[in-house]
C-alpha cells in the first residue's frame, strides 16, 4: 500500500476590514453603566460593540457560520437578542459576552425581534411568515402564530395589555390576543407592504409606514376607554391638514377580516398622515424609549426626525388655541367656538429635523440623554456608522455629528490583496483608498486615497506598493510617508493584472487595450529632494487581438502567460515575445491563472466555474475540475508545492492538489462573492476579499487533514441540514391553525430524543439485571455482590431511576418539546412511571410536570386506551396536584416575604432622605445667618 500524502489544514484566524454589515439594525447597548456611548453592530457572522467615542471595537460576540439579520437589546440592558439567517435566535450576556440561550423554531431568516416591557418573553417574525413568542426566563418556546403570507417587517408588545401588533410585506397588520393566542382583528389600510410601524401616546397611537410617503396614524381605543356615545368627544386631532393627505374612505378604512368580536378588546381607526419628504418606500422607522421622539428613512441619505406631544403639551396648546379663538370671537361679537377648536395630527406630531448622512442610510436608533440631547447613531451602506447629537433646547435643532467610525474598513469592495514579503503587512485596495495592515494585530496603519484599483503589488523591499486602476494608470505609494510618488498613463483601457518579474527588476501588466505592457524599476533624481526615488520605465510591449485579463510570469521568467476575451491562454516567450503555446478549452473567458513553483504546470480559472490544469511543456490539459457553483474569481498557489486555492462568487475558497486533482478543504465564511485572495510568501497564510465587505485571515495549522474524514464529515453535515429540512412531526388532534408549537425538528433535538432512549433502555436493562441477581440471591441464600454499570458509576454509583432524570434534566429547555414529540411511544410508559418517582420525592416538579402533560397531550388516545396505565395515570393526579400546590404556596410565602422587605427599604429609605433634606436645610439656614451678621458688622 502506497504513503498518502499529508496535508495541513486551515483554520479561520480572523475578520477584519469591517465596521459593520448593513444586512441587519443597529442598537444602542447599555455596557459598564453606560448608555448611548456603546453601540451594537452586525458583522457577518459575529455582532461587533463599538465605543463611539473612542472609535474602538471593546466586545465581539461570536457567531457561528450564519450571518446576522436582526438585533434587539433587552429592556435591562444586560442581554442582547440576535437573529440569525437560519432562523435561529442567539441571546447574549453583554457582560461576558457568551451566548446564554439559543432558541429554534424557524425556517427562514428572522426579519423582526422585540422584548416585551419586562424583558421576560421575546417576540421573532420571519421571512417564513410566522411570529414566535419565545419564554426567556425558562428558556423555551410559548406559541407559534401564523396568519401572515408575507415576511414579517415588525413586531411589538403592548404595555399595559397582553397584546401584540405585527406588520408584515402582505400589506396586512394583524393584532393577537395572547392570552387566547389569536388573531382578533386585521387592519388593511394599505395598498402596498407595510415596512414598519411605532406605538406613540402611551399606546394610544400607532403609526405605521409604507412603500408611499405617507405614514398612516391610527387611533386605538382599548376596552376600559370605550366611552357612552351620548358623553362629548375630546378635543383629537381628525384627518390630516396637509395638501393630498386627506383621508380616502375607499383606501383607508379599517376593515375587519376575522369574525371575532374585536371590538371589545381594541377598536382602531385611522385619523390621518403625515407626509414623509422621501418619495421613496420607508426602510425602518422607529421611536426611542419614551416615544417621545419618532424617526424614519428611505431608501435615501436622509433620517428625518419627528416629536410627539404628550398630553399635557396638547392640552396647553388647546388652550392656548382656545382663547385666541376667543379673542377672535370677541372682535367679531360672535359666540364663543367651544367645540370648533381642535389640533391638526400636524400639531400633534412636528417635525424637529432632517439629518443629512454621508451616505445612503440602512438602519438607525435614538436615546434621549440625561442632559436632554437626543442622540442618534445611523449604519451607513458603505461601511461607516455616524453618531449625531440634537440639541433640544436649541430655537431650530440641528443635528451634529459627534463622531464616525470609518478606520475600520473600506468604503467598498476590495478587489486586490497582496502580502509584503517578510508575510507581516497585508495589502487591501478598494474604489477609493489602498489600506495596509498589520496581519499579527490586525490594524489599519497607512490609509491612502487612489483611484478604483484592480490589481496590486508590493516593491521589492516592501517600502513602496503599486496600484493598477481602472482608469489605466499605475499609481506609486510611498509607504512610509503614505504619499503617492508617482502616476503613470499605462493603458488606455483597465489595467486588470500585474505580475512582479521572478528577478524582481521590474513587472509586466495586461490592460482592457489589447496590450501587455513591461517595465522596470528605475531610480530618477527627485525635483523636490537630494535624494533619488523608485520610479517605472516602460521598456517594451506585446500587442494582441483581444482585451488582456491576467498575466503571469514562469517562476524561471522564460515564459509568460496571457489570458485573453476569446477564452484562451496564451503563452509567449519572454526573451524574444515570440509565441509557444495556445491553451484552449475553456467555454468562457480566463478571470484568473498562476503557474507553480517549478514552471511545470498552469492552473487556470474561468467564469465557466471550472479550473483546467494543463502541462506547461506540450500544453496538454491534465484535468478539468468543477470548482465551484460561479465564476471562479481567483487562482494562486501555495508557494513550493503543487497544491493551489481558488476563490469564487459562490462565496467559498477551495484547496486542491493540482497532482492527483482531489479537493483538499473548503474554506466557508464568506457570505457573498469572494473578489480576491492572497498567499503569505511561507504559505502559512491565505487573506481573502468578498463583497460583504470583510477580509478574512486563514491560517496554515500543524493539524493533518486526512480525505476520508472530510468526505465523512461533509456527508454528516448534509445529513444534518436535511433533517431539519424535513416534514416536521405533527401533534396529534392538533389542527393546522393560527398556533402551533415554537420549536423546530433539529438534529439536536433528534440527539437529545435518542439520549432520553438509551438511558430509558439502560433502566430497563438494570432493573432485568437487578431482578435477575435478587433471585440469585435468594436462592443462594446469601448476598452476592452485584455489578454497578460503568456509565452509573461514572456517574457517582447512582441509582439507574435517577441516571435518566439526569439525562433529561440536560435536554435544552428549548428543545424539550420537539424531543418528545419524536420520541417512541414504547418509551413513555416508563417514563411515567419514572415520573410519579420523581414527583413524589419533589425533585424538578416543574420541568417534569411541563413534560408529563405535554406527554398527556401528544399521546393521550394511546395512554388512556392502556389499562397498565391507569394505576399509573392515578397515582400521578395525586401527587402532582399535592406537589405543584406545595411549590405554590412556597413561591407566594417567597413573594409575600420579598414585597415585604420592599415595603421596609423604601420606608427606611424615604426617612433617610427626608433626614438629609432636613439636615441640608438646616446647613444653608447657619450659613445665612452667618452671613447676615457678617453684613451687619460691616454696616
Amino acid at each position: 500500500m502506497g504513503l498518502t500524502r499529508q496535508y495541513l489544514r486551515y483554520e479561520p484566524a480572523a475578520l477584519f476590514g469591517l465596521v459593520a454589515s448593513a444586512r441587519a439594525g443597529v442598537a444602542f447597548v447599555a455596557l459598564r453603566g453606560e448608555r448611548g456611548r456603546y453601540v451594537a453592530v452586525p458583522a457577518c457572522e459575529h455582532v461587533f460593540v463599538w465605543d463611539t467615542r473612542k472609535g474602538e471595537k471593546v466586545l465581539i460576540l461570536k457567531g457561528l457560520k450564519q450571518e446576522v439579520s436582526c438585533l434587539c437589546p433587552s429592556p435591562d440592558g444586560l442581554h442582547l437578542a440576535v437573529g440569525y439567517e437560519d432562523g435561529a435566535v442567539r441571546v447574549f450576556n453583554l457582560l461576558s459576552g457568551e451566548s446564554t440561550i439559543t432558541f429554534n423554531g424557524h425556517r427562514a431568516a428572522v426579519t423582526a425581534l422585540q422584548y416585551d416591557h419586562l424583558g421576560g418573553r421575546l417576540v421573532s417574525g420571519s421571512k417564513d411568515t410566522e411570529v414566535i413568542v419565545w419564554d426567556v426566563i425558562n428558556e423555551s418556546g410559548l406559541y407559534r402564530l401564523r396568519g401572515h403570507k408575507d415576511v414579517i417587517t415588525q413586531v411589538l408588545f403592548l404595555k399595559e395589555k397582553n397584546l401584540l401588533v405585527t406588520c408584515a410585506k402582505d400589506t396586512l397588520v394583524k393584532w393577537w390576543d395572547l392570552d387566547t393566542q389569536h388573531c382578533f382583528k386585521t387592519v388593511v389600510g394599505h395598498r402596498a407592504e407595510v415596512w414598519g410601524m411605532a406605538l406613540l401616546s402611551k399606546e394610544k397611537r400607532l403609526i405605521t409606514g409604507s412603500a408611499d410617503s405617507e405614514l398612516r396614524v391610527w387611533d386605538l381605543t382599548y376596552i376600559q376607554e370605550v366611552k357612552d356615545p351620548d358623553e362629548p368627544e375630546c378635543k383629537k386631532s381628525k384627518g390630516s391638514s396637509s395638501p393630498g393627505a386627506e383621508e380616502n374612505t375607499e383606501e383607508d378604512e379599517t376593515l375587519e377580516l376575522d369574525e371575532h368580536p374585536e371590538e371589545r378588546i381594541v377598536k382602531c381607526s385611522k385619523v390621518g398622515s403625515i407626509m414623509r419628504e422621501g418619495r421613496d418606500r420607508v426602510v425602518t422607522l422607529g421611536t426611542e424609549r419614551t416615544g417621545k421622539f419618532l424617526a424614519c428613512h428611505g431608501t435615501d441619505a436622509v433620517l428625518e426626525v419627528f416629536s410627539v406631544l404628550s398630553e399635557e403639551e396638547i392640552q396647553k396648546k388647546l388652550e392656548k388655541k382656545m382663547k385666541k379663538a376667543r379673542k377672535k370671537a370677541k372682535q367679531n361679537s360672535e359666540e364663543e367656538p367651544e367645540r370648533s377648536v381642535e389640533l391638526s395630527l400636524q400639531e400633534e406630531i412636528q417635525r424637529v429635523t432632517n439629518v443629512k448622512a454621508s451616505s445612503k442610510v440602512k438602519s438607525f436608533d435614538l436615546i434621549l440623554s440625561p442632559k436632554g440631547e437626543l442622540k442618534m447613531v445611523l449604519l451607513l451602506q458603505n461601511n461607516i456608522i455616524e453618531l449625531y447629537n440634537l440639541d433640544l433646547s436649541a430655537k431650530v435643532p440641528q443635528a451634529v455629528r459627534v463622531s464616525r467610525i470609518t478606520i475600520g474598513g473600506h468604503r467598498s469592495d476590495v478587489r486586490t490583496l497582496a502580502f509584503s514579503s517578510d508575510n507581516i503587512a497585508i495589502l487591501s485596495a478598494a474604489a477609493e483608498s489602498v489600506k495596509i495592515w498589520n496581519r499579527s494585530t490586525l490594524q489599519c496603519i497607512r490609509t491612502m486615497e487612489c483611484e478604483y484599483a484592480l490589481c496590486s503589488l508590493f516593491v521589492p523591499g516592501d517600502r513602496q506598493v503599486i496600484i493598477g486602476t481602472k482608469t489605466g494608470k499605475l499609481q506609486l505609494y510611498d509607504l512610509a510617508s503614505g504619499s503617492l510618488i508617482e502616476t503613470l498613463d499605462a493603458h488606455d483601457g483597465a489595467v486588470w493584472s500585474i505580475a512582479l518579474s521572478p528577478d524582481q527588476h521590474g513587472f509586466v501588466t495586461g490592460g482592457a487595450d489589447k496590450c501587455v505592457k513591461f517595465w522596470e524599476f528605475e531610480l530618477v533624481k527627485d525635483e523636490s529632494s537630494v535624494q533619488k526615488r523608485l520610479s517605472m520605465k516602460h521598456v517594451r510591449i506585446l500587442q494582441l487581438d483581444e482585451d488582456v485579463l491576467c498575466v503571469r510570469y514562469s517562476p524561471n521568467q522564460k515564459l509568460l502567460a496571457v489570458s485573453l476575451l476569446d477564452c484562451t491562454v496564451k503563452v509567449f516567450y519572454v526573451d524574444t515575445l515570440k509565441f509557444f503555446l495556445s491553451l484552449y478549452g475553456h467555454k468562457l473567458p480566463v478571470l484568473c491563472m498562476d503557474i507553480c513553483y517549478d514552471g511545470t504546470l498552469i492552473a487556470t480559472g474561468s467564469a465557466d466555474r471550472n479550473v483546467k490544469i494543463w502541462g506547461l511543456d506540450f500544453g496538454d490539459c491534465h484535468r478539468s475540475l468543477f470548482a465551484h457553483d460561479d465564476s471562479v474569481m481567483y487562482l494562486q498557489f501555495v508557494p513550493k508545492s503543487h497544491l493551489f486555492f481558488t476563490a469564487g462568487k459562490d462565496s467559498k475558497i477551495k484547496q486542491w492538489d493540482a497532482d492527483k486533482f482531489e479537493h483538499i478543504q473548503t474554506l466557508e465564511g464568506h457570505h457573498q462573492e469572494v473578489w480576491c485572495l492572497a498567499l503569505s510568501p511561507n504559505g502559512d497564510y491565505v487573506v481573502s476579499a468578498s463583497h460583504d465587505k470583510s477580509l478574512r485571515l486563514w491560517e496554515r495549522t500543524r493539524e493533518p487533514l486526512i480525505l476520508e474524514e472530510e468526505r465523512e464529515m461533509q456527508r454528516e453535515a448534509e445529513y444534518e441540514e436535511s433533517v431539519a429540512k424535513e416534514e416536521q412531526p405533527v401533534v396529534a388532534g392538533e389542527r393546522q391553525g393560527e398556533t402551533g408549537l415554537a420549536g423546530k425538528k433539529t438534529i439536536e433535538t433528534i440527539k437529545a430524543a435518542e439520549r432520553i432512549m438509551e438511558a430509558i433502555e439502560l433502566y430497563r436493562e438494570e432493573m432485568a439485571k437487578l431482578k435477575e441477581h435478587n433471585a440469585i440471591c435468594k436462592a443462594a441464600g446469601k448476598e452476592v455482590p452485584f455489578p454497578v454499570n460503568p456509565i452509573l458509576r461514572a456517574y457517582g454509583n447512582i441509582t439507574p431511576s435517577a441516571y435518566v432524570l439526569e439525562v433529561f434534566k440536560k435536554v435544552k429547555s428549548s428543545e424539550l418539546e420537539e424531543s418528545l414529540l419524536v420520541l417512541p411511544f414504547s418509551y413513555v410508559p416508563d417514563l411515567l412511571r419514572l415520573f410519579n418517582e420523581y414527583i413524589q420525592l419533589g425533585s424538578d416538579v416543574e420541568l417534569l410536570c411541563r413534560a408529563l402533560l405535554f406527554l398527556l397531550k401528544i399521546h393521550f388516545g394511546q395512554i388512556t386506551s392502556n389499562q397498565m396505565l391507569v394505576t399509573v395515570i392515578e397515582n400521578l393526579k395525586k401527587t402532582t396536584i399535592s406537589r405543584v400546590s406545595e411549590a405554590r404556596d412556597v413561591l407566594g410565602f417567597n413573594m409575600a416575604g420579598l414585597q415585604f422587605l420592599k415595603r421596609e427599604i423604601e420606608a427606611k429609605d424615604e426617612v433617610t432622605f427626608f433626614a438629609d433634606a432636613t439636615e441640608r436645610f438646616e446647613e444653608k439656614k447657619r450659613k445665612r445667618k452667618k452671613k447676615e451678621k457678617v453684613v451687619l458688622a460691616v454696616l
